[in-house]
């Protein structure tokens, strides 16, 4: 699910505001280009740039299920250039650049399409629990 396409993103990629919606479970970030998205947590959860979730090289990511209620915990900013959620399930591994926000916000409907198929192909359910790892995984994420 490595599968955030690498189109060119503006060179003012800069977010101008950045707002945590809890209700609607979206995160609204708008861009010195004028760009203004609005990004499910779930969407932000599936598709988390961690080694956790993308694996640590293509064909190892692993399917995200069971996310359409997380919410994010807290959001802290990481330099100039990115931003950590924590999730309610735990996940806070991920480093979220501007760039990787910005192709979220502009691709959603196509990475929500790829998400969907993913689940048809491994026969999941986009409701289903997450299994528990087996013995094969990194030993340097904690979940």
């Amino acid at each position: 699910m490595n599968a955030v396409a690498q189109a060119p993103v503006p060179a003012r990629s800069q977010p101008i505001a950045v707002t945590v919606h809890q209700a609607s479970r979206v995160l609204e970030i708008g861009f010195a280009d004028g760009a203004n998205f609005r990004i499910p947590f779930e969407l932000m959860r599936v598709y988390s740039p961690s080694a956790e979730v993308q694996g640590h090289g293509p064909g190892q990511e692993v399917l995200q299920t069971g996310k359409r209620e997380v919410s994010i915990v807290a959001l802290s900013q990481v330099g100039h250039y990115a931003v950590q959620p924590r999730f309610s399930d735990g996940h806070e591994s991920g480093i979220f650049s501007w760039d990787y926000l910005y192709r979220l916000g502009r691709e959603q409907a196509e990475l929500w399409q790829r998400y969907e198929r993913r689940l048809a192909e491994a026969g999941r359910l986009r409701d289903d629990p997450m299994p528990l790892a087996g013995g094969g995984g990194c030993a340097s994420h904690g979940h």
